[in-house]
């Protein structure tokens, strides 16, 4: 029972946010502030989890994976109420006949300071809540329901093409200069948000093109996947509007745009440094991974993501830990940190990409490692040479 109630941890976490939402003023500030010290704190003392349940009824976690879409309807709702000027949906007087709280009176209270942090909470539940589950979903292209739960996920982020790039680029070319999200050795994470997402948008855009000339269909057509992705999060913005007006929309947008970011973030930290030819077999060794405890349970074990990304189509519940995996910083918290501060990233990183040279790579490897060393613009790297298989300085 335990290993099926662990990943409810994911829906309290969602809405102990939606709580700090409606309590409005220092609570949003104080809320995310608990929520990410929390994560860190929790992931280096609680360890690693390495176990690999037998799951009798797979559909309970299925449904799980569902509820993130009411789950972060709400949390949204409850955000966008706290910039309106009105009582949408009446929740405020709802909240106010149930508890005596007064919503209202904290909204007046909201500060800009209060507000911005906000938009990175709302934002983190979109990476978390939406992207991550939609992550999940996409890959089960073979079930109705999960794609269509998955994509709207997405859509909150403005990424539904996601499930396009990701599932059919990413997972063929991943470690490879041909893929949108692997960063390669030196680049920072800044360049890496900006950079990834044009081009994964750009390839999603090439994939559902010759996918739609395959079967003969119109590339401005209610076929192209891509299009009605677009179409999906115009949808949410025209419900943002109607919360709050262009106030809500404009803030719908800048905790969209954050969620956006998360995913950037994090594809930096799965994939950054690696290196792989694109005719041979992914393999577990050509992802970042982590086993932290916290990590694993509420992000529905995306940590193991060297085993995602040897078998993508394994659910998350089946997925091995591969603890002799190249291993990340940290847990996903506390790895994206570090991520945001690229001196700390790179002095971090650096003794890590060399590791897995020296212990990961094939000899066709290493000297593609060798390249991406003299490329990565970094000293630490480029004086680093490969002869007979062994590192020199």
């Amino acid at each position: 029972m335990f290993h099926y109630l662990k990943y409810f941890l994911f829906h309290g976490i969602g809405f102990l946010s939606a709580l700090f939402f409606t309590l409005g003023g220092d609570w949003i500030t104080g809320g995310f502030i608990g929520i990410f010290v929390g994560y860190v704190a929790l992931d280096a003392l609680l360890g690693d989890d390495i176990s690999i349940p037998d799951f009798k009824f797979p559909g309970v976690l299925t449904v799980q994976l569902w509820l993130a879409l009411p789950l972060l309807s709400l949390i949204c709702f409850i955000a966008l109420w706290q910039v309106s000027s009105g009582d949408p949906l009446g929740y405020g007087a709802l909240v106010q006949s149930l508890t005596g709280y007064d919503m209202f009176a904290a909204r007046e209270a909201n500060t800009g300071w209060n507000l911005f942090w906000g938009v990175i909470m709302c934002g983190l539940m979109i990476g978390m809540v939406g992207t991550i589950t939609g992550h999940e979903l996409t890959h089960r292209t073979w079930d109705k329901m999960s794609m269509f739960v998955g994509r709207w996920l997405l859509a909150f982020s403005f990424d539904s093409n996601f499930s396009i790039e990701h599932v059919y680029g990413h997972h063929r070319y991943v470690s490879t200069t041909e893929d949108p999200a692997t960063a390669p050795r030196g680049r920072n994470v800044y360049a890496h948000i900006l950079i990834s997402t044009l081009r994964g948008n750009a390839s999603a855009w090439k994939i559902e093109r010759e996918r739609l000339a395959k079967k003969d269909q119109g590339l401005f057509s209610w076929h192209n996947v891509a299009l009605r992705g677009l179409l999906m999060s115009v949808v949410l913005l025209a419900l943002a509007y109607l919360i709050g007006e262009w106030t809500a929309v404009a803030y719908f947008i800048a905790c969209g745009l954050w969620g956006k970011a998360l995913l950037e973030i994090v594809n930096y930290m799965e994939h950054y440094g690696m290196v792989r030819n694109p005719t041979t077999p992914v393999q577990p060794r050509h992802s970042w991974n982590t086993n932290r405890r916290l990590s694993s349970w509420t992000m529905f074990n995306l940590t193991r993501h060297s085993h995602h990304h040897a078998q993508g189509e394994v659910p998350y519940h089946a997925l091995k830990p591969y603890h002799d995996a190249p291993m990340m910083i940290n847990g996903y918290l506390a790895t994206i940190a570090v991520a945001l501060i690229p001196p700390l990233w790179h002095k971090l990183m650096t003794p890590k990409v060399l590791d897995w040279d020296a212990r990961y790579a094939t000899a066709e490897e290493l000297k593609m490692a060798q390249a991406a060393n003299q490329k990565s613009g970094l000293k630490s790297l480029q004086g680093v040479r490969y002869e007979n298989n062994l590192q020199t300085v």
